[in-house]
C-alpha cells in the first residue's frame, strides 16, 4: 500500500510524545508520501524534540482549541508552509479529573471535556475549510467507541459520544465541498491519554482477556494508524460519516 498519500499534505493535531497515537499517525502518513504539519500545544520545545523522531522533518504549528485566536489565525499560519491541505487528523481529548466520576462530575468538568474532545472537532475543521476546500479533503478524528458505558470513563464516554455526532453533522454540511468526515474507534492503548484515565488497566482487562477476536496490542499504535491513514487517503472517495472501528472486534463481542 506504498504511497497511498503521495503528493498530499496532512496536518495532524494532539502530538505530544512519541507515545502519542498522533505520533503514529504523522509517521505512516510520512511513509505513505504524505508532507506532515503538525500542531502541539504546551511546551513546543518538547514537541519538537519529538517531531525530529519522526521519518522527516516536520513543522509544528502552535494550536490550543480553546482559544479562538489561535483558531482564527490557524489557516493563515499553516499558510506559512503549505497553499493547502489534502487531510486534517483530530487526535484532541481532555477531561479534568472530575470528568471520570460521572455522579460527582460538575459542569464546568463536564463542558471542558466536551469543549476539548468534541466541539473542537468542528472548530478545527471549520479553522482549517480555506485550505480544505481548494481541492476537497479527508477529516479523520480518533474515538473511543461510545456506544457502551466504559468502566471508569464516565463524562469522557459522553465527550466522546458528542464527538461522534458532531462529525456526524460536519459529514452532512461540509459533503457538498468534497470534504469527508470520519472516525476511527480504536482499542486502548498505553498512550499519554491513557495516563489521565483512573483505572485504565481494568478499561483495558477487556481487552486482554480474550475478548477481541482479532487480538489486540496495548502496546501497539500501528494498527489504529494504519486505518487513519487510509481514511485520509482517496481510498474511501464516496465514505463519509463513518466510523471504523480498529480494536481487535471487541465492539461486536457479546458477554
Amino acid at each position: 500500500m506504498s504511497g497511498l498519500l503521495a503528493g498530499s499534505c496532512v496536518l495532524v493535531t494532539g502530538m505530544v510524545t512519541d507515545a502519542s497515537i498522533a505520533f503514529h499517525v504523522a509517521r505512516v502518513a510520512q511513509e505513505e508520501g504524505a508532507e506532515v504539519l503538525l500542531t502541539g500545544f504546551g511546551r513546543l520545545s518538547l514537541i519538537e524534540r519529538f517531531a525530529d523522531k519522526l521519518p522527516r522533518p516536520a513543522p509544528v504549528i502552535e494550536l490550543d482549541v480553546t482559544d479562538q485566536d489561535h483558531l482564527d489565525t490557524l489557516a493563515e499560519r499553516i499558510g506559512a508552509h503549505t497553499d493547502r491541505l489534502d487531510g486534517v487528523v483530530h487526535s484532541i481529548a481532555y477531561g479534568p479529573p472530575g470528568a471520570f466520576s460521572f455522579l460527582d462530575g460538575t459542569w464546568a468538568d463536564v463542558a471542558t471535556a466536551v469543549q476539548v474532545s468534541a466541539y473542537s472537532l468542528k472548530s478545527l475543521t471549520t479553522a482549517c475549510l480555506p485550505l480544505l476546500e481548494r481541492r476537497g479533503g479527508s477529516v479523520v478524528g480518533l474515538t473511543f467507541d461510545a456506544g457502551v458505558a466504559w468502566p471508569h470513563y464516565d463524562w469522557m464516554g459522553v465527550a466522546k459520544a458528542a464527538l461522534e455526532s458532531t462529525s456526524r453533522y460536519l459529514a452532512r454540511d461540509l459533503g457538498s465541498r468534497g470534504i469527508r468526515c470520519n472516525l476511527v474507534a480504536a482499542g486502548p492503548l498505553r498512550s499519554m491519554a491513557a495516563r489521565s484515565i483512573p483505572g485504565f488497566a481494568e478499561l483495558a482487562d477487556v481487552w486482554t482477556t480474550g475478548r477481541a477476536p482479532a487480538g489486540w496490542d496495548l502496546t501497539d499504535p500501528g494498527p489504529a494508524a494504519r486505518g487513519v491513514v487510509a481514511l485520509l487517503s482517496d481510498f474511501f472517495p464516496r465514505t463519509t460519516g463513518e466510523i471504523v472501528h480498529v480494536d481487535g472486534g471487541v465492539h461486536m463481542t457479546g458477554a
